[in-house]
């Protein structure tokens, strides 16, 4: 019979006795004609690694940024480089910070960055660098730009402050304050040319009227009782603004705006998780777009995963990085579609990656890709489990040596009878030497419960691609 549910997403609840699932460095891609193999509307494929473009003389990489004159820019550790389109970096200036994320934004004639102390400008002919130095310009943490202004929260109030019409220069004068709610504003993002003015517990939207004291005005009815919990999860995707909510009732949904409303994106599992960090609003969130797939990226520091929503499937899956047979968060932090690439910034040293659908282990490092599935159970009585097989492309294993990981891949099988709480030892198999398209990833004799759960994990730098699971059972009696 076949395993329902076994293609789905990471979904772990407070008592694993109801339900445990794990979806890590894996994601479900549906089938949009739905016939596919046994009528499964998803199987999953792998998510992406990371390919070594690049190693700065310090990290964490800050920012990344993709300026208008094609040249990407990063800020690693206290340095701003110019990338290339060879990799190659070049030093164009210092930052007065060391730690924090760093924003940035361009008019296609000037790059300006703010890191939460300082703000600076670079010339993006000359590349000439600069710290701004006008009395009017305030202490920022982000920065955006729209027709043709530079707009910056005014770190730790409720204002807003804009540079002059395509400048760099700054008027005392050239604010304005979020005053549906008394709260600070802590983020800014541009979209559709409406700006989006993110507080602690509420947002407002204003628009650009033109008016010549002060361009940008609320739009009526734009007021959203939901502030944001983090100000550099705010990102933008598939014409939608997503971020970390926060409002004085709580925090730690996560929210897409339909229109002007707030929609909760994040599942009960996903705010398990999200609550248990030591710190919501250091949350760091990326976006991109791959053969398809919208995700919306999320990293908090300290955490064993990274979590990822995919907007094509409302689905939310699981990335992290293996050390030492271990899972940590993601090593990306940031990210930029640069030179025909997603590249990515490592949270932790100064490595530029490229994101590849093509690379099957972390720099070299290898990727644990695990599901744990829905428990199965019927009436509580027992169940004697024949065999369990997955339903996967097989024949997938590496030319070369025999030595080399990857020549005869196997997937690994663990089971828990006790609702999630322990597993059983390991029990591996192969599931294709190179060509080997007939080979059955199956396993045989495995007892009887009447509560389990089955995982599968792996780690060979292979392709992976599962369609779904067949069980042979025998139900008990009693």
């Amino acid at each position: 019979m076949r395993l329902a549910g076994f293609i789905g997403p990471s979904y772990t609840l407070q008592s694993v006795n109801y339900d445990c699932q794990t979806c890590i460095n894996l994601f479900p891609q549906i089938n949009e004609i739905g016939s596919g193999k046994e009528r499964e509307v998803a199987s999953f494929i792998m998510t992406p690694g990371l390919v070594l473009k690049n190693t700065l003389a310090d990290g964490p990489i800050r920012g990344v940024h993709k300026a208008s004159n094609g040249t990407l820019y990063v800020a690693a550790y206290n340095k701003l480089y110019s990338i290339a389109s060879d990799y190659t970096d070049t030093e164009v200036g210092t930052l007065l910070t060391t730690s924090g994320p760093v924003s940035f934004a361009d008019n296609g004639i000037t790059l300006a960055l703010v890191d939460g102390q300082s703000g600076y400008g670079v010339t993006l002919l000359t590349q000439t660098f600069n710290q701004f130095s006008d009395p009017d310009f305030k202490t920022a943490d982000v920065v955006v730009f729209q027709d043709g202004y530079f707009i910056f929260n005014e770190k730790g109030t409720g204002r807003f402050f804009i540079s002059r019409l395509n400048s760099v220069d700054f008027d005392a004068l050239d604010f304005a304050t979020a005053e549906g709610n008394p709260d600070d504003i802590i983020s800014i993002i541009s979209d559709h040319r409406d700006l989006w003015i993110f507080g602690t517990q509420s947002t407002e939207v204003f628009y650009n009227s033109g008016n010549g004291d002060f361009p940008f005005e609320r739009i009526q009815g734009a007021f959203i009782e939901h502030g944001c919990a983090a100000a550099f999860s705010v990102q933008k995707m598939n014409n939608q603004v997503f971020w970390i909510g926060s409002d004085d009732k709580g925090n730690g949904i996560v929210y897409r705006a339909s229109g002007y409303q707030p929609q909760r994106i994040s599942t009960h599992a996903v705010e398990l998780a999200i609550r248990g960090y030591a710190s919501i609003s250091e949350a760091v969130a990326y976006t991109y777009q791959d053969n398809g797939h919208d995700f919306y990226v999320l990293n908090f520091p300290g955490a064993s995963t990274s979590w990822a929503y995919d907007a094509t499937t409302n689905l939310w899956h699981e990335r992290a990085f293996t050390n030492n047979g271990s899972f940590q968060r993601h090593r990306a932090e940031n990210h930029a579609f640069f030179n025909g690439a997603h590249i990515v910034g490592d949270y932790e040293n100064g490595k530029l990656y490229e994101l590849s659908s093509e690379a099957y282990t972390d720099a070299g490092e290898e990727i644990t890709r695990q599901r744990a599935a829905p428990h199965i159970t019927s009436g509580l009585k027992r169940v004697f489990y024949n065999s369990f097989q997955l339903d996967m492309e097989v024949g997938v294993g590496l030319d070369g040596a025999v030595s080399t990981q990857g020549h005869n891949p196997q997937a690994m099988l663990q089971y828990s009878d006790d609702g999630g709480h322990s597993w059983s030892d390991e029990k591996w198999v192969s599931f294709g030497k190179i060509g080997k398209r007939l080979k059955r990833a199956i396993w045989r004799r495995l007892g009887q419960s009447r509560d389990r759960v089955f995982r599968v994990t792996i780690t060979d730098p292979v392709k992976i691609a599962i369609i779904g699971a067949e069980m042979d059972i025998v139900q008990g009696g009693n």
